[in-house]
């Protein structure tokens, strides 16, 4: 299990039973982690104000993703998951029904269902995406963009 705790002060600190790493950005990134069929990533945090986009990404390494979660805002306000394998990018699959809001503190909950991703967002809305690759293990996880990460949970 992988807890991350967030302080008042900006900063945060990520805590497992062999590590711990201080997180002075909006930008989490982790490697060698492990996150099999079965397992599920909770992600808590607040949306920036003036947010354009974030992203949650999956995979082994940040050319070879699994899932890539992007919420996009302003003109074009719309959920974008995709995956990348040797840096080229794939088709992206686009769902026009976002409820995250830029200032609001959200939760999402990604589940590795083994053939495919499954992200819980706020409402209760899922949206369901292929593990094109059919990968078995993910070891690196991305948290990016207008976004600030409070908890972070691998159980």
């Amino acid at each position: 299990m992988v807890d991350l705790i967030s302080n008042n002060d900006e900063s945060s600190y990520l805590r497992d039973e062999a590590h711990l790493v201080i997180i002075l950005s909006q930008e989490l990134e982790l490697k060698n982690v492990t996150l099999r069929a079965g397992d599920q990533l909770k992600v808590q945090g607040k949306i920036n104000h003036d947010a354009n986009r974030f992203q949650i990404e999956l995979g082994s390494d940040v050319d070879d993703l699994a899932l890539h979660f992007n919420p996009r805002f302003g003109d074009e306000c719309v959920l974008v998951c995709n995956s990348k394998h040797e840096g080229c990018w794939a088709e992206e699959q686009r769902d026009t029904n976002n409820p995250l809001q830029p200032g609001s503190t959200v939760k999402i909950v990604l589940k590795h269902a083994g053939n495919m991703f499954e992200v819980e967002l706020p409402d209760g809305q899922e949206i369901q995406f292929p593990n094109r690759e059919g990968l078995e293990v993910i070891t690196y996880i991305r948290v990016a963009g207008d976004f600030k990460v409070t908890s972070f949970k691998i159980y």
